[in-house]
C-alpha cells in the first residue's frame, strides 16, 4: 500500500468557484470606492483604469475591460482557456459591480490614509479570494500567477514590483502626497497576497 506524504488536492465545486468569484470580484469592487472617495490611485491596471476615467470621464467599469483585453492572449497560451474564461468572468462582474455600486452605496470623502487601509484590505482579501478559485482580474495578475505557478516567484512580491514602477510614472503626473498614500493601499494589498498566496499551504484546485 502506498501512503501519500499529502492528500491530493480537494477540486472545487461549480457552485464553490462561482460564490468565492461573486465574493471576490464584490470586495475588490468596493475596495475601488474607497479609492475614489479618497481621490487615490492604485497599481497595475486598475490604476491604468482609474488614471483614464478621471480626466476623460470614461467610467472606470469599461476602462478597465478594454485594457484587460490584451491580457487574454497571454492567459490563453500559458494557462489554458478556462482559466481565460474565469478571468473574463471576474473582469467583467467586476466591472459591472464597480460601475453600479455608487448607485447603491455613498462613500463620505475619506482621509486618504484611511481610504488606502481600506482599499487594500478590501482589495487584498478580495483578489486573494479569486486567486484561489482560479482566477484574478486580469493584467498584471496574470501574469503574477503564472510565474509563481511556474517559477516559483510570489504573486505579491511580482504584481508590488509592478505597482513600484507604476507609482513612480505616477509622481509626474499626480502630487507626491496622493501618490505616498497610493503606494501604501498597494503595499498593504500585495503584503496581504504574499502572506496568504501560497500553494504549500492551500491547495484546492477548481
Amino acid at each position: 500500500m502506498i501512503i501519500l506524504d499529502t492528500p491530493p488536492p480537494d477540486r472545487h465545486t461549480l457552485s464553490e468557484d462561482v460564490q468565492g468569484m461573486l465574493i471576490g470580484c464584490t470586495l475588490v469592487a468596493l475596495s475601488i470606492q474607497f479609492l475614489r472617495a479618497s481621490e487615490l490611485i492604485t497599481g497595475q491596471i486598475a490604476g491604468l483604469a482609474l488614471v483614464v476615467s478621471y480626466p476623460t470621464g470614461i467610467s472606470f467599469g469599461i476602462a478597465f475591460f478594454v485594457l484587460n483585453l490584451p491580457f487574454y492572449w497571454l492567459a490563453i497560451r500559458q494557462m489554458g482557456w478556462r482559466f481565460t474564461i474565469k478571468n473574463f468572468v471576474a473582469v467583467t462582474t467586476m466591472s459591472v459591480m464597480a460601475d453600479l455600486m455608487p448607485y447603491v452605496l455613498r462613500v463620505e470623502p475619506l482621509h486618504p490614509a484611511v481610504g488606502a487601509a481600506l482599499f487594500g484590505l478590501c482589495a487584498g482579501m478580495g483578489l486573494l479570494g479569486l486567486f484561489r478559485h482560479g482566477a484574478t482580474l486580469g493584467g498584471v495578475g496574470i501574469v503574477a500567477l503564472w510565474l509563481q505557478d511556474t517559477r516559483g516567484i510570489k504573486a505579491g512580491n511580482v504584481q508590488l514590483a509592478f505597482d513600484l514602477c507604476v507609482f513612480a510614472l505616477a509622481l509626474f503626473l499626480f502630487r507626491w502626497e496622493i501618490v505616498a498614500w497610493s503606494l501604501l493601499g498597494a503595499v498593504i494589498l500585495n503584503v496581504i497576497i504574499t502572506i496568504n498566496h501560497r500553494r504549500d499551504r492551500y491547495i484546492a484546485r477548481s
